[in-house]
């Protein structure tokens, strides 16, 4: 199926605003949302969000928006879908978007399994009728099914289409959001030229032994993994979070408090940390000394196709020190990352340092070859020992 046929499709019965979070299975679709209609696309911090900003969108306007999302993001969007949207509540219409993750039968990554076998039975307990959709399906009976899901929205009640992989053909690729030239929205920036993979490269070298590394989820934790088995030989001191988007630095704020005596490192995602910015201000409010926060900020969700955040100017060391964070730093290079690394080691936290990305990742970039929970155990294992 054409995304352009079938975003054309939807602004024709009167859909006027795309609202979401991105996902891998979704990407040819938003690809063509940034591409083509941009003025009236949207990326806000989170699902629930996302939620929220549609609602708006529908007092103000009585039209229902689209919201897109991941199935892993129905959890973040639950206490809206129940408490703001249903129809016991202000019965306002929404149209949503599911990336098919973890469909059973499929392979797919641990993370998505248990998400996939629940997609819909969770969607039919929270009152949203469903229809699945792929690959095979025609235009005809895509159109039957908005014919269905436009009943269901006339009637002021949510309606969704879960999406499995492959369903929309390839677009072209979309735009870098750390390069000015291709993306209007950065106007006169720099571009980000450090390679995320140097950078984790650069940390690994000043990791030590004793020292505990919590990941977030995606491309930066597979990139860690392998600096960490080429450089120490093992792994086993990181955490390698799969899942749980933007809770890592609260998986790190848990361990560093229970664990005074080890230095705690959590390795985030601008895209992560911005889901759930909160946490940034609850670690500045209990100022853990032993923790330090490195996000690696390339503008994007890049694990799941690239797309820009909704945020790309943010000034990320004037927010940690506005959260109580005792050190800040932005760096932009291997020379300055290196600096602050060292100077970091000596340093009551929490500390945040910014590091300022190229987006991009090797194609041959490999994954973890334990299960989850192998990995959490090694984890474990490794720091009740050293």
């Amino acid at each position: 199926m054409k995304a352009v046929w079938l975003i054309h499709e939807l602004t024709e019965r009167g859909i006027g605003h795309f609202i979401g979070v991105p996902d891998s299975t979704l990407s040819d679709f938003c690809k063509c949302l940034e591409r083509q209609y941009a003025d009236c696309h949207e990326v806000p911090a989170n699902e629930g969000a996302a939620v929220a900003l549609a609602a708006g969108h529908y007092l103000a306007e009585q039209k229902p928006c689209l919201v897109y999302m991941q199935n892993s993001g129905i959890g973040n969007a639950v206490n809206p879908i129940c408490s703001l949207i249903h129809e016991k509540v202000y019965r306002i219409p929404v149209l949503f978007f599911v990336g098919y993750r973890g469909e059973p039968g499929k392979k797919d990554e641990p993370q998505h399994v248990f998400q996939g076998e629940v997609t819909i039975p969770l969607l039919n307990q929270l009152g949203i009728p469903c229809e699945v959709i792929g690959s095979e399906t025609t235009e005809e009976e895509m159109k039957a099914i908005l014919d269905r899901a436009w009943d269901a929205l006339a009637d002021r009640k949510p309606y969704a289409v879960v999406i499995k992989k492959g369903t929309f053909e390839k677009e072209t690729a979309g735009t870098d959001p750390g390069s000015k030239k291709t993306d209007s929205r950065f106007g006169a920036d720099v571009p980000f030229t450090m390679k995320r993979e140097d950078a984790i490269r650069v940390f690994a070298e000043y990791l030590k032994p004793e020292d505990a590394v919590i990941s977030t989820t995606g491309k930066i934790s597979r990139e860690l993994y392998e600096q960490l088995d080429q450089q120490k030989g093992s792994h086993s001191q990181a955490f390698l979070t799969v899942g749980s988007m933007g809770h890592a630095s609260m998986i790190a704020l848990g361990f560093a408090e229970s664990r005074p005596d080890k230095r705690v490192y959590c390795l985030d995602g601008d895209g992560a940390a911005l889901m759930h910015l909160g946490a940034m201000a609850f670690i500045g409010e209990h100022h853990p000394g032993n923790l330090v926060h490195l996000v690696l900020n390339n503008r994007a969700h890049e694990s799941v196709g690239g797309m820009a955040t909704g945020a790309v100017h943010i000034d990320w060391k004037r927010v940690a020190e506005s959260l109580g964070y005792l050190h800040a730093y932005s760096v932009k290079n291997e020379t300055e990352l290196r600096l602050i690394l060292e100077e970091c080691q000596e340093l009551t936290g929490p500390v945040f340092i910014e590091a300022k990305v190229a987006l991009g990742a090797r194609e041959d970039l490999g994954r973890p070859k334990e299960r989850a929970q192998e990995n959490g155990d090694q984890f474990v294992n490794y720091h009740q020992s050293v």
